[in-house]
């Protein structure tokens, strides 16, 4: 079983911010495989697609404390770090950019931060989805809460549907083959 988490803040005042577009490429996923969403033995809400044995999660935590959800998960489904793949925006990648990796830091993301410290491990993929535009982003914080400019909204849309995208590569030929597709 493989688990998709994407990350993002509950709630409508934070629903069409940047700092929600991981949530974006998830609900994306869903749709496209016709999956519901529905509450989990936790903190999280999610999907479930048996016959290809992965799910789809969103953490209700809030995006700092996303980590206590990802705990939740694992534990429920018996999963290892490297059975997640985390979903999460980057402001420092450019606008519409996707970048794969199999392991690693927490960029300066709380979120991620969170997610570390829950599992004590960085030994889990994650896809970070580019939210950086020539705005000033300066304090972060005050940049992902807001939503994305309209003359960002085509490429923020095009973004999600390549996470989405991605997604369902890695369920068809593995992390590393997706990683070269995407990451050139």
């Amino acid at each position: 079983m493989i688990a998709f988490i994407g990350l993002g803040n509950i709630g409508d005042q934070y629903a069409d911010t940047k700092h929600s577009a991981g949530f974006w490429v998830v609900d994306e996923v869903a749709r496209r495989q016709k999956l519901s969403f529905k509450p989990g033995k936790g903190h999280y809400v999610f999907a479930r697609q048996i016959s290809r044995e992965f799910i789809l999660v969103k953490p209700t935590t809030g995006m700092n404390r996303s980590g206590n959800a990802v705990q939740e998960v694992t534990q429920t489904w018996n999963l290892l770090p490297q059975d997640l793949i985390v979903v999460v925006d980057d402001v420092d990648l450019p606008l519409g950019s996707i970048r794969i990796r199999p392991k690693g830091g927490d960029g300066c993301h709380r979120g991620m931060e969170n997610i570390i410290y829950q599992l004590q491990s960085d030994q889990f993929p994650r896809i970070r989805l580019g939210i950086g535009t020539d705005e000033n982003m300066r304090p972060a914080e005050n940049y992902v809460l807001k939503p994305f400019r309209s003359d960002d909204q085509d490429t923020a849309s095009e973004m999600v549907q390549t996470g989405a995208d991605a997604i369902e590569n890695i369920l068809i030929h593995g992390l590393n083959k997706t990683m070269s597709q995407f990451n050139s």
